[in-house]
């Protein structure tokens, strides 16, 4: 068996893998990943890592977009999100952006995999779901980067605060808000509180 098949048979379909994975399985990993790349075995998707592309009755599906952010972080802890999330708020956030944003423990920065941006932030604090709570507190966090109406939005959400868990909303804000956030926040957090002991 030529060691480029006994590379090629530990490759899984759909999986993206990074260069220092695949070198136990080769002794001239660089020559041998651009044989594989040069055939269509492989692609690459940024320095270091390659996508075992996954044939579909429509053609080749790009990878899962968790799993090129786990290999190319090589850690579980992170949180993946995108501006259009907001719009599940119903605060009159429509528009759509092709951005993704990536809160994690390691990297910083904007990182191209594939043919997909992503914004790497760095954080110490990120829940492992975005629910309602963090996204009402990240949308405030990166409001002045949005492309709506900013005061209408602000309106909208100050009213949507009012309808949210007290306790949550408050937590939410206290682990993942800016200091800006906190203060546009901290109103609401108290009517609910009141209102909480007042029945």
């Amino acid at each position: 068996m030529m060691k480029i098949d006994e590379l090629k048979s530990h490759l899984k379909k759909g999986e993206v893998y990074r260069r220092v994975d695949l070198a136990k399985w080769s002794k001239s990993i660089d020559r041998h990943l651009d044989q594989l790349v040069a055939d269509g075995t492989l692609q690459k998707l940024a320095p270091g890592m390659y996508y075992v592309p996954k044939e579909t009755v429509f053609g080749q599906t790009p990878p899962n977009e968790e799993i090129l952010v786990r290999r190319f972080l090589n850690d579980d802890r992170f949180l993946l999100t995108s501006p259009n999330s907001y719009n599940s708020l119903g605060v009159g956030t429509t528009q759509l952006y092709n951005k993704r944003i990536v809160y994690n423990h390691k990297r910083h920065g904007e990182f191209k995999l594939g043919n997909r941006n992503f914004s790497f932030r760095k954080k110490p604090h990120f829940p492992k779901k975005a629910t309602q709570e963090f996204l009402l507190v990240d949308l405030l966090n990166n409001l002045n980067t949005l492309a709506e109406d900013q005061n209408h939005v602000l309106k909208n959400v100050f009213t949507k605060a009012l309808t949210m868990d007290t306790n949550k909303l408050k937590q939410a804000v206290s682990e993942y808000g800016h200091v800006k956030t906190k203060k546009l926040l901290e109103p609401f957090i108290q009517t609910g509180e009141q209102s909480h002991y007042a029945h």
